[in-house]
């Protein structure tokens, strides 16, 4: 299958595009450049692979949590793609899609993205069959209050340890067996996920991949979006 992945959620820029086996992506630390710099990755990457866009099956975004504006650009962007192509939509948590990139050698990830104000955007994920499995709901909140479910080892990975490693370190049962706080969710980790989840039937119409902020209400709860899609 042919699916193109868009991930803005942070300062960087990525998009990935997934055919015949392969993953290609253009992916650049940007911070208010995400705009200009998305659909020209896009189109390079088509353009790469020999590829048309009506030659597309499918288009991931990364649903956040993250910025507010580059996950709203994220969305907005594969909606409007999607909708142009007659394409459906695989939303991707972009707290998945980092903690992907942490190594897979038995131990749980925390993902964490600096969510600002002393806050982090937190996820706690399994590596399981290649993917990730979200141990527990994602949250946002004070670095130092965050809550984990006990393991003996984490692996870390994400902008929130560069940030809050003082306040989180505590949060752990032990120093983290690995961890790197310099990574930011990116397109190919999207793309990876999106394709697991589109052969498990998970693709929604445009309309309802929905941007994920977790911060009050500025968007609705991951709760509330699979109650919306089940009255629809």
């Amino acid at each position: 299958m042919n699916l193109i992945a868009i991930e803005t959620s942070t300062e960087c820029c990525s998009v990935a595009l997934s055919y015949n086996g392969r993953v290609i992506e253009r992916s650049e630390l940007a911070p208010r450049r995400h705009a200009e710099l998305v659909l020209p990755m896009a189109d390079s990457l088509l353009a790469e692979a020999g590829l048309s866009r009506r030659q597309l099956d499918a288009v991931a975004v990364g649903r956040g949590p993250g910025a507010f504006t580059g996950v709203r650009l994220a969305v907005s962007v594969a909606q409007g793609m999607a909708l142009g192509l007659g394409l459906p939509v695989v939303p991707i948590s972009s707290l998945a899609a980092l903690a992907l990139d942490a190594p897979d050698d038995g131990n749980p990830v925390l993902a964490v993205i600096d969510a600002r104000m002393g806050e982090v955007y937190a996820g706690a994920f399994r590596h399981v069959d290649g993917s990730v499995v979200a141990w527990g709901d994602e949250s946002v909140g004070p670095a130092d209050q965050l809550v984990v479910p006990p393991a003996a080892r984490w692996n870390v990975i994400g902008s929130g340890w560069t940030s809050y490693s003082a306040a989180l370190a505590p949060r752990l049962a032990a120093e983290p067996a690995w961890v790197d706080g310099s990574r930011h969710p990116q397109a190919r980790a999207v793309a990876r996920l999106a394709v697991a989840e589109f052969g498990a039937g998970h693709a929604v119409a445009p309309e309802l991949a929905l941007p994920v902020y977790l911060r009050d209400k500025v968007a609705l709860t991951l709760t509330e979006q699979r109650e919306a899609r089940g009255n629809r």
